[in-house]
């Protein structure tokens, strides 16, 4: 079963990169840019794990929706679902989503 991680340490490899596996004709890469936390809604139960992860990719390769295996040098092979979210001068811009009961959790 593969490790759960939280937001903090994917914070800890921010600006760090992650290989795509996929049949192209060079290697991609995306770039973690941004860890966003969210604030606990009121009627939320406790124990819960929210946060996205912001990834950058090259500009002429989009990745549709769907879920991806990514290499990291320390994190190591991550299934992620992911969604492409915008495009700027940079690349494309993909969102990842993670919500899940923490340990000990009430769920």
């Amino acid at each position: 079963m593969a490790a759960t991680f939280t937001a903090e340490e994917f914070r800890q490899h921010l600006g760090s990169k992650f290989g795509v596996r996929l049949d192209t004709p060079r290697p991609v890469e995306l770039e973690l840019i941004e860890v966003k936390d969210y604030n606990p809604q009121p009627k939320e139960s406790e124990g819960m794990e929210r946060f996205s992860l912001y990834l950058q990719g090259p500009g002429d390769i989009m990745l549709n929706q769907g879920t991806f295996m990514l290499e990291h040098p320390s994190l190591g092979e991550l299934a992620l679902f992911m969604v492409p979210i915008a495009r700027d001068p940079q690349g494309f811009r993909y969102e990842v989503v993670f919500n899940f009961y923490r340990d000990g959790g009430d769920g």
